[in-house]
């Protein structure tokens, strides 16, 4: 692919009231989601799983591309329509998830390092043939007592940026994704303090590698307090740091920012996405590349039974929809009560 084609596709993913449906679980996570429904962790009910989410009548009005994992994207819908080619019929953009997880760091406890550069460039071509538009990669940035260390920030940033190059070598619009975790009780100065100095750092190693800023999506975690922290900053405090911080950090040359949710509720994901756009003045495009926050809801709903397909693809729709609106500074929580309505 030529650095046009993955210049317009980076731009598709981040295209105006749309963002990116990640539905890259591995097994071993898709097994905790399926427990709280009761449903066993089958092959087959995985791909029935994947199935009713991407067979959403009208999903591509808010969603641009979805993220699935090895397995799922070489799965096939109902009818036997592999799933990249379903996607791509409705218009979605088929992505890959290609690290191999966070494994324990040496030398440095409780922190981790993302894996999976091996082979990195065989396995993305052969993605492109079964499909694939664009990849992603996670790594996990821990705060705690004497973390995160510069060598976890510095090894995970340079992996991040080594992935980058390679995806972009093989026609693949690479996702960045550094992810400073909300777990602890640290308060968000701490939070936007660790994350401008993660991001200093993954623009630099990108930069070293010669990552063309323009052909890829930062897929960053918001400032925000630590989930055990006494005082939890409000969704205006919380827009305005992380956009100073991204303002501080994060080349123009960036097409757009898709933010993880990482833990947060369904509904706060999206008032702190709607908040930032309602600020307005980023020169990068503000929108969403959410797992749980997007799906919740839908997984609550289907339960594993073909007779609750409908609820489940409806409140789908509803999330993607309200997200969709964030995206335009245009949401508000009374919206929330429209579920089931048309866009």
């Amino acid at each position: 692919m030529s650095t046009n084609e993955l210049s317009r596709v980076a731009l598709a993913m981040v295209a105006p009231g749309k963002g990116i449906l990640a539905a890259d679980e591995s097994t071993g996570t898709i097994e905790k989601r399926f427990k709280s429904i009761s449903v066993e962790n089958l092959e087959e009910n995985r791909r029935a799983y994947r199935d009713m989410l991407f067979s959403t009548r009208g999903l591509s009005q808010h969603i641009s591309g979805v993220i699935l994992y090895d397995e799922t994207l070489r799965q096939k819908s109902a009818d036997g329509t592999p799933f990249a080619e379903l996607l791509a019929k409705n218009g979605i953009l088929p992505g890959i998830k290609v690290d191999a997880g966070a494994k324990d760091m040496a030398f440095c406890p409780g922190e981790k390092i993302t894996e999976g550069l091996d082979g990195l460039a065989k396995r993305c071509a052969e993605y492109v043939k079964l499909g694939a538009k664009f990849a992603k990669w996670r790594a996990v940035i821990t705060i705690g007592k004497d973390a995160p260390s510069a060598a976890c920030i510095n090894a995970n940033a340079h992996a991040l940026a080594r992935y980058a190059a390679i995806c972009q070598a093989a026609g693949l619009v690479p996702i960045v994704e550094p992810e400073v975790l909300m777990d602890g009780d640290h308060d968000i100065d701490r939070c936007e303090q660790v994350t401008e100095w993660t991001l200093r750092a993954v623009f630099a190693a990108l930069a070293n590698q010669r990552v063309v800023y323009e052909d890829m999506v930062l897929k960053p975690s918001m400032v925000i307090s630590g989930k055990d922290c006494a005082k939890q900053a409000g969704v205006q405090e919380v827009a305005e740091r992380t956009l100073r911080c991204l303002k501080r950090t994060v080349p123009a040359a960036v097409p757009g920012i898709a933010f993880l949710s990482g833990g947060q509720s369904d509904e706060l994901a999206t008032a702190h996405l709607d908040a930032m756009n309602k600020i307005g003045g980023a020169p990068w495009r503000l929108t969403f590349s959410y797992g749980r926050a997007l799906q919740h809801p839908s997984l609550t709903a289907w339960k594993g039974r073909e007779t609750n397909l409908a609820a489940a693809q409806i409140a789908l729709a509803h999330r993607a929809r309200m997200n969709g609106l964030a995206t335009a500074g245009r949401y508000s929580a009374e919206l929330e009560k429209e579920r089931g309505k048309a866009a």
